[in-house]
């Protein structure tokens, strides 16, 4: 199982809230995309683990996504411990992504930043042959490391280094999300308490978003992302003979 795209996501729900729209568009163009959630959200105040998992299923069939495993580190906890870094190494081993997208470098929930933090720490140890890790037949692995490490933005706002045309994708994004159907727009709470993500203004504000930023890099719908550590490295200018923004 050889990815393109590997998506790292402290939460069910996480990735395709943030750049769900991006792996649809790469799942469009034919790249292998993965998502790799590092806990099942069973800390989460409303829904259980059983309908997290239904809501993965019908995201992820809608998404089109390749490849998907959940690391079950613990909501609220994920430990940046050795034993949770070889488990994402395993994966990265496993599939051999050329691109990894990462959560945002800071945010408002903890666990966004911790689930972050372990994600990078465990993706550059995977490239270190002397940090052994096997496969589910037990055969040791070799080291692999991205090529290219990718932020994508969650709940705080950081200045993008780039910014991806969704428009395309945003009706698919918008479904995806929705298929979380117990987290977001929630018309009725029911016997569940209402939450900082469930309310329909909390949905409108994350269009309005999609749409600033799609605005500011002159498309109708766009998710941003950050480059990591470095700016990213160009070797043509294809990139900007792909399209010609209105602005």
């Amino acid at each position: 199982m050889k990815l393109d795209v590997l998506v790292f996501a402290s939460h069910p729900d996480d990735a395709e809230l943030n750049c769900g729209g991006t792996i649809a568009a790469l799942s469009d163009q034919g790249k292998k995309v993965g998502i790799i959630d590092l806990t099942k959200g069973e800390m989460g105040t409303r829904g259980t683990e059983a309908t997290r998992a239904n809501e993965v299923k019908k995201a992820s069939d809608l998404l089109n996504i390749s490849y998907r495993a959940n690391l079950d580190l613990g909501d609220s906890l994920l430990p940046n411990t050795r034993e949770n870094q070889l488990k994402i190494i395993e994966q990265v081993r496993l599939t051999q992504p050329h691109i990894c997208l990462v959560g945002a470098p800071f945010d408002r929930h903890p666990d966004h930043q911790k689930g972050t933090n372990l994600t990078l720490d465990a993706l550059f140890y995977s490239g270190l042959k002397k940090i052994e890790s096997h496969n589910s037949e037990g055969k040791q692995q070799q080291p692999w490391r991205p090529a290219h490490i990718l932020h994508y933005m969650q709940d705080r706002p950081f200045e993008p280094d780039f910014v991806f045309d969704i428009s395309d994708q945003w009706e698919t994004k918008r479904k995806a999300i929705l298929a979380f159907s117990t987290q977001f727009n929630v018309t009725d709470p029911g016997d569940e308490p209402e939450t900082y993500i469930s309310s329909e203004s909390y949905f409108k504000q994350h269009e309005a978003r999609a749409r600033y930023f799609g605005h500011l890099a002159g498309f109708e719908f766009g998710e941003p992302f950050k480059y990591y550590l470095s700016p990213a490295p160009l070797k043509s200018m294809d990139v900007f003979f792909e399209h010609s923004p209105k602005r």
